[in-house]
């Protein structure tokens, strides 16, 4: 039964810490007009849940971790032939690589390739299971009353609404283009780009202070005098952020101590895997409320600092190959990304290994750093 409890706890301590996280990538992102087509508690697969304004909202079949998908994101050059295959393939509605390939006068690997970028940007529906070949859709449309009333205001007519895969007049390929480009990511300069990407990080980091807050001004802690008496203290919001801000300063130290040699091991040590995390959120929400939310913060400070380390696909190493192609106006191709993001997660593997044999031998032998705390 304390097992069932430490994975239910866990899972709710960092499926919450994770929603924040990634609800600060989405806001960012819908602030400066980005299309984000998935908003998913858990890993990617199958799911349930609703579509509003565009974005799929809903839990998948794995509720570990989650994910916003911000489109447009994807490294590389973008393909010449993405206006083209646009046009074309919203003149059919639904049609197979090889037909638009045909259509535009191009190979079927051009066409593939701008096909699956154009789905990267939400502007097609990528081929489903069922499908027997690769066949490629034009997206549901379904003004909202805004955009009908802003029309009728102007003297337009009102928008159209479109089916999935519905054929639909294309008048102006370029404008069609530019209209969904407009709404990618990529097409956003350098410090938006930036806030999209360190969004959730400071989501995390101002829930944490807040925590803080709420537990030293609202709540309040008791203390010990050096005369042996217990008193309530409550105090100020200025100190319980500078409390806060302490603590987010003594984590960055602890993490920068990984990848310092001679304080890698000690840090290592002190350190927890998902495992000591779901042991520690038992322990901390039996203790009460106070316990409870200081666990939330910490958790949301750690969870937030780890993702802006420079390694991808983390958040800070995402920021890093943004940097990089600012300075050098080059642009990182896609391979050269993904041999990154291997690294990093072999990095991460290692890592969690280590630390996940640390918290099995504590737990079993009561000697865990974190147990002894608690």
């Amino acid at each position: 039964m304390d097992i069932l409890l430490m994975i239910l706890y866990a899972t709710i301590v960092l499926g919450f810490l994770v929603f924040i996280h990634e609800g600060g990538h989405y806001l960012a992102a819908r602030a400066f007009g980005v299309r984000v087509t998935e908003f998913m508690l858990g890993l990617p697969g199958p799911s349930v849940g609703f579509t509003k304004a565009g974005t799929r909202f809903g839990v998948t079949a794995i509720p570990l971790g989650g994910y916003a998908k911000v489109c447009g994101m994807e490294a590389g050059k973008m393909s010449p032939h993405l206006e083209q295959v646009l046009a074309a393939l919203y003149r059919h509605g639904t049609a197979n690589m090889e037909d638009i390939a045909a259509d535009c006068d191009i190979t079927d690997d051009e066409a593939y390739e701008a096909l699956d970028e154009l789905s990267e940007w939400g502007s097609v529906c990528s081929p489903t299971k069922k499908d027997q070949f690769n066949t490629y859709r034009a997206p549901v449309v379904q003004p909202t009353k805004k955009q009908t009333a802003r029309a009728l205001a102007a003297g337009e007519a009102a928008p159209t609404a479109y089916a999935l895969g519905e054929a639909r007049p294309v008048a102006d390929a370029h404008g069609l283009y530019e209209s969904e480009y407009k709404q990618q990511y990529r097409a956003l300069p350098f410090w938006k780009r930036s806030v999209i990407l360190l969004a959730g990080v400071f989501v995390n980091l101002l829930f944490a202070v807040l925590m803080f807050i709420v537990l030293f001004s609202v709540i309040g802690v008791d203390v010990t005098t050096q005369a042996g008496e217990v008193r309530h203290v409550v105090l100020n919001p200025l100190q319980s952020i500078e409390m806060g801000l302490g603590f987010i300063g003594m984590v960055v130290q602890l993490i920068v101590g990984l990848f310092n040699p001679a304080t890698a091991a000690d840090t290592m040590s002190n350190s927890a895997s998902v495992i000591g995390i779901a042991a520690m959120s038992k322990t901390a929400i039996d203790a009460g409320l106070f316990s409870t939310l200081s666990f939330f913060a910490s958790i949301s400070v750690s969870l937030g600092l780890m993702n802006l380390l420079p390694i991808p696909p983390l958040d800070g190493g995402r920021f890093v190959v943004e940097v990089f192609q600012k300075i050098s106006r080059k642009v990182v191709s896609t391979k050269a990304l993904n041999y990154m993001s291997a690294a990093g997660m072999i990095l991460f593997l290692g890592f969690f290994l280590v630390m996940a044999n640390q918290d099995i031998q504590g737990i079993l032998t009561g000697t865990a750093p974190w147990m002894a705390q608690g």
